[in-house]
């Protein structure tokens, strides 16, 4: 497997490549099937990777969560899509619904 980085002057570029190649699903080159990645800074990482338990949690139960650039936590919670940039302001949403409180509550 070879890894390669190429660099897009335009981010919207980027952003049309892999919505494109989330939609195909699978790309073929020469007969070779490739995937495209979004390669994400440090600082960006270290933040997703932060949130990994709480998603790992909740993937099992019914908010239907993701992880979204650069580093939102985002979920479906009684008909609404509802979005979350850090740990805090997650622990006060839940703290006002009890349901929600049950999943994620050894998290927070």
């Amino acid at each position: 497997m070879r890894h390669m980085l190429i660099k897009l002057k335009k981010s919207k570029d980027k952003e049309k490549i892999l919505k494109a190649a989330r939609e195909k699903k699978q790309i073929i080159y020469k007969g070779t099937p490739i995937r495209l990645l979004a390669d994400f800074s440090a600082e960006i990482l270290q933040a997703r990777r932060e949130w990994h338990n709480t998603l790992k949690v909740m993937k099992g139960k019914k908010p239907q969560p993701r992880l979204l650039y650069p580093m939102r936590l985002s979920f479906r919670f009684e008909g609404e899509i509802k979005s979350f940039t850090d740990r805090q302001k997650l622990r006060e949403f839940s703290n006002t619904k009890p349901a929600l409180q049950q999943i994620i509550k050894a998290l927070l």
